[in-house]
């Protein structure tokens, strides 16, 4: 399995940056230290073709897609993407792939979204028996799964690397450990905001957690983890705690800890701020040198 350490860097804005700027803002992460950056696909650019340029402008830094979406593109044309990227890197590509969400498939790309786990099984097995007539690697690349629930996350465990859960609390880590047994890679993603004042850090969390919890599969996850609908619907400010680590740097690496204590192998940092064209690069660099990432 591809060693992405035990903290990364989780970051969803890059899409509002030109290409040129991406490709020195991921020297600029590279430079801190971080060992892994990982980038969401929904409807901006292209996650596998953006992971080309983010590896070539870097040389250590680990990409991962977190994550991409099964639905944007033929299984065949994923597996040969992924072996392509894994053997031009030098081994430095790790694939997220999701089912995303029913308003993504069925709303934005007309697709149907019915039966998503069963897709996700066929997937995969198209993944693994498809033809590929070019150079690779000498060893096989790595896959992860978006895995919330118990079928997915078992799935994730026995046929792919592992499972990179998102927008979830470190009870959801000791809940996924146990489901997927003690080998699988688990690496959730967990969001902070740095503010010395915890209330306004919770109210600037609380907006950007509005988006997810319209999504059923993230609402649903958190029900089953003993949430109300009342928080849901808030989000209550027990709610905003548990997804949001708000507060200063030490209360990020508080929850990293409680993350790895409960059986996470990695934990992806995504910081929140008001502005999302404006990115935290001090907030990374603090962040990395706090969690003595150098």
């Amino acid at each position: 399995m591809i060693n992405i350490g035990r903290n990364g860097l989780w970051v969803g804005t890059l899409d509002q940056q030109p290409t040129s700027r991406v490709r020195e803002v991921c020297a600029e992460i590279e430079a801190m230290g971080w060992p892994t950056l990982w980038r969401p696909e929904s409807i901006g650019r292209d996650a596998l073709v953006a992971s080309a340029t983010m590896l070539e402008a870097t040389t250590t830094l680990n990409v991962a897609t977190g994550i991409a979406q099964i639905h944007a593109r033929h299984p065949q044309t994923t597996a040969a993407a992924q072996r392509t990227l894994h053997e031009s890197s030098g081994g430095r590509f790790l694939l997220g792939l999701g089912v995303s969400h029913a308003p993504l498939i069925a709303g934005v790309r007309g697709l149907d979204y019915s039966t998503p786990y069963s897709d996700m099984v066929a997937y995969l097995d198209a993944m693994a028996s498809g033809p590929f007539d070019a150079v690779a690697a000498p060893d096989e690349p790595d896959t992860v799964l978006a895995a919330l629930g118990p079928r997915m996350l078992r799935l994730a465990a026995d046929k792919t690397g592992g499972a990179h859960p998102y927008f979830v609390p470190p009870e959801h880590s000791a809940y996924a450990r146990d489901i997927m047994g003690p080998d699988a890679l688990l690496a959730p993603e967990q969001m902070v905001v740095i503010a010395s004042d915890r209330g306004q850090a919770r109210e600037l969390a609380k907006p950007h957690m509005a988006r997810y919890l319209a999504l059923p599969n993230y609402a649903n996850n958190l029900l089953r983890l003993g949430f109300t609908e009342a928080d849901v619907a808030g989000p209550s400010d027990k709610l905003a705690d548990a997804i949001v680590a708000c507060g200063t740097i030490d209360h990020a690496l508080e929850r990293v800890r409680e993350h790895h204590d409960a059986g996470a192998d990695h934990v992806c940092l995504q910081v929140l701020v008001a502005d999302p064209t404006q990115l935290p690069i001090e907030v990374w660099r603090d962040l990395a040198a706090a969690l003595e990432l150098r």
